[in-house]
């Protein structure tokens, strides 16, 4: 199999490779090349010195001495599974980070050792531009990540004879809890592409690395499409591209005051002992931004004329680089330019200082963490500690344990860390029962608001659901069942002759996942077709709506435009409860997982409710999908908290982002585990979607939400208790649902005389993980699958 590699130098051109692979992924597809979306940052960190931790593995949280050998095992571990399901011969990938950050033979040997097992032909390809201009490109980065020397190092150093040694040789070692950083203050070494090139060939052959020219404003429009097809080697059949935004430069009196500011915040952090969070730094220096004339790259003649001769012999051998590597016309040399008006660092910091104390980390602090960190690991240990029966099962113990002390760290260090403090709601104030629901009357031919559902083996928990879910508005349910054996099939029937649900039998499912056969059914269905609103959400999810009196009529009030409403799950643990009860869900649980928790990705998805406007052709597990292009701009998807995030989830996603995340109106409440003994059981039952996946210890990690309490739900539960007593005054309806209860309770029984199960009972009772903890343990487990 075939690799082509984009190394940079630049991430801006890496990024807009990024965005073509994206978008032109289909025509790649058809032409034999696939794009995967492996990380790129954590390919640089398996190969990078465990010690050369620069601005960027630290703000991913990547600055642990396991990185380089849990990441490499992570890599060989994705290309033994992914690349023999992909059916093109030939991949490409987009890295800035290999031709920006790697500079030593060990690094590059590294990286050639973890790919040569799996592509037989590797291609590099570093894309340039003349030096003085990637200079200015890559002093602007620089300046707005925190440098606080001026550019006058790089034109001292042109003075010398080997640039790549005498830029390597400024580095001073990295201070990361100041802001200090080696390819951030020191000059970039790779501005030497004829070092840069002799470098990578060493590694990977002579013939194998081709320097290509940087256009950067080009590749924004559809030259970025013919560099592509150039650099891959095939015939432009991947047709025109949407342009991108143009790069613009920053001003040099802009750069001057930021690059002030960057060394007094350094002076300042030293002094306080003290860690000033990156995106704070990065706030205090936009905000002290003027505008003005950009950076004259001609200002930078003596850094053109260093590396004249060496640029003329590339030319040679890559004629396409005549026009790239032509320098501007020379200009005044390069001096700082006047910060204007005035302008004193050290004021604004004195206006910035409480601030920053304020949000500043003190280093003790993060030694105190790093002490945590290390009580983790033991504690990590201990939960991996079963014998393993040879060295094969014990190695893959430790890489696992390994993998779990990096991504704790990483979740620690970075904006994954999980908290509560997402807006000023206090839950435990919100304790004021609602008041009843009049019956909604609807017109004449309407189904109002349904929930279109999926059920195996769940008749304990359908009574509590449907009233629940009538007493805050939904009008009618259409639920699929499949294969039961507990009485779910009886608990609906009745409901059905009651005229409550409308009830159908999936046994016969065919397709991938019986839940998305019975939803492509569901759309032939009158009660479908007549809805208002449709929300297809599972028999362990609650709509908890927070706003008026908590109805759908109060939410819809407070988004009347809205087309698409996402419901954010909200995760709630076993609370400690462990046997089974003819108890309410939402009574009985009420731990919870934090507000804020971007990791791992099912903590944040989502749920759709959606007017019923032909918008979307298909349902979905999560959402509506296939968008009809006359409804482009007539739909309106909002999040929890009623803010547009149209651009976000019109064609896709099933999951809200850190842009995007709110509760204050709606959440949604999800129940996956409930009981312990409930998780055995649906553990023996299997899941509805993916039924290739089974749940085990990975899956109660992922769910098991304790750190946390909400109690919001529970305003409901007079109005629940009301239509739940109605509807058990059938006589018929309350025999299905005990004799269902009984089946679990006799089932539950049943699985605790397994070994398989009892040991798994055990061992989710024996985890105490913490929030972070539980992140960086699922990440670990499944690698989000």
């Amino acid at each position: 199999m075939k690799l082509t590699l984009l190394i940079g130098p630049t991430e801006k051109a890496a990024m807009r490779f990024r965005s073509l692979f994206k978008h032109k992924a289909g025509a790649l597809e058809k032409a034999g090349i696939a794009a995967p979306d492996w990380n790129h940052v954590r390919l640089y960190a398996a190969c990078a010195e465990a010690d050369e931790v620069g601005v960027l593995r630290y703000k991913r949280g990547l600055d642990n001495p396991l990185v380089q050998q849990t990441l490499t095992s992570e890599f060989h571990s994705l290309f033994a599974r992914e690349l023999p399901t992909i059916k093109a011969d030939h991949i490409v990938l987009s890295a800035a980070q290999l031709g920006s950050l790697l500079h030593t033979p060990d690094e590059l040997a590294r990286l050639h050792a973890l790919l040569t097992p799996y592509f037989d032909d590797i291609q590099i390809v570093a894309h340039i531009d003349e030096q003085a201009r990637l200079l200015v490109q890559h002093y602007i980065y620089a300046v707005l990540e925190g440098r606080r020397y001026p550019l006058s190092q790089e034109i001292e150093l042109a003075k010398e004879k080997d640039w790549w040694t005498g830029a390597l040789a400024q580095r001073q070692g990295n201070d990361p809890h100041f802001g200090i950083f080696n390819d951030i203050h020191h000059p970039p070494f790779w501005l030497d592409f004829k070092s840069l090139l002799a470098f990578w060939e060493k590694s990977f052959g002579k013939g194998n690395v081709t320097l290509r020219p940087l256009d950067l404003n080009a590749l924004y429009g559809d030259a970025g499409i013919e560099e592509l097809c150039t650099t891959l080697g095939i015939e432009n059949s991947l047709g025109k591209v949407e342009p991108d935004r143009l790069y613009h430069p920053e001003p040099a009196a802009s750069l001057t005051r930021m690059r002030h500011m960057n060394e007094v915040l350094i002076r300042f952090a030293q002094a306080r002992d003290m860690i000033i969070p990156r995106e704070m730094w990065t706030q205090v220096l936009r905000n002290v931004r003027i505008a003005g004339d950009p950076i004259e790259p001609g200002s930078l003649a003596a850094v053109s004329k260093h590396f004249k001769k060496d640029n003329a012999g590339l030319i040679k051998r890559f004629p396409d680089l005549s026009t790239a590597l032509a320098p501007d016309d020379p200009c005044a040399p390069w001096e700082e330019a006047d910060p204007q008006m005035g302008f004193r660092a050290t004021q604004y910091l004195a206006a910035y200082a409480f601030a920053l104390r304020k949000n500043g980390t003190p280093v003790a602090e993060k030694r105190a963490e790093a002490e945590a960190a290390k009580r983790a690991s033991e504690k990590f240990e201990e939960l991996l500690n079963e014998d393993a029966s040879g060295a094969e099962e014990q190695a893959a113990k430790q890489r696992l344990l390994n993998r779990v002390k990096v991504n704790h760290q990483m979740v620690l260090s970075t904006q994954f860390k999980p908290h509560n403090n997402l807006g000023a709601v206090n839950e435990e104030e919100l304790a004021a029962a609602y008041t009843p629901m009049p019956p909604r009357i609807l017109p004449k031919g309407s189904t109002g608001n349904v929930i279109v559902g999926c059920m195996k083996n769940e008749a304990p928990y359908i009574l509590e659901w449907i009233a629940y879910h009538r007493a805050i508005g939904i009008d009618a349910f259409l639920i699929y069942t499949n294969d039961c054996t507990d009485g779910t099939d009886e608990v609906l029937g009745r409901l059905m002759e009651m005229g409550i649900v409308e009830h159908r039998n999936n046994d016969n499912w065919k397709g991938n996942s019986p839940q998305q056969h019975a939803l492509n059914k569901s759309l032939k269905e009158p009660v479908i077709q007549n809805a208002e609103w449709i929300a297809h959400i599972d028999v362990d999810e609650f709509m908890n709506i927070r706003t008026g009196n908590g109805t759908l009529d109060d939410l819809f009030a407070a988004v009347p435009d809205a087309t698409n409403i996402a419901m954010t799950w909200r995760l709630f643990g076993h609370n400690g409860v462990t046997k089974l009860k003819d108890d309410f869900v939402i009574e009985q649980f009420d731990a919870c997982a934090p507000k804020y928790c971007p990791k791992p990705h099912t903590v944040w998805g989502f749920k759709t409710m959606f007017r019923n406007i032909g918008a979307y052709a298909k349902i979905s597990c999560h959402r509506p999908n296939k968008l009809a292009e006359d409804y482009e701009n007539k739909v309106k998807w909002v999040n929890g908290s009623g803010h547009d995030m149209t651009r976000d989830a019109a064609h896709n996603g099933w999951r809200s982002s850190k842009t995007n995340i709110g509760y204050d109106l709606l959440q949604l409440n999800h129940y996956a585990l409930r009981s312990a003994e409930s998780f055995l059981i649906k553990r023996q039952r299997g899941r509805a979607l993916h039924v290739d996946r089974s749940i085990g210890i990975n899956y109660w990690i992922r769910m098991d939400w304790s750190d946390f309490r909400d109690i919001t739900i529970k305003r409901n539960l007079p109005r629940l208790r009301a239509e739940y007593d109605r509807l058990m005054e059938d006589k018929k309806l309350k025999q299905a649902h005990q004799a269902g209860l009984k089946w679990h309770q006799a089932k539950a029984k049943e699985l605790h005389a397994m070994p398989e199960f009892a040991e798994l009972y055990q061992q989710a009772l024996d985890v105490k993980l913490n929030e972070t903890e539980r992140v960086a343990y699922a990440l670990s487990l499944d690698m989000e699958s």
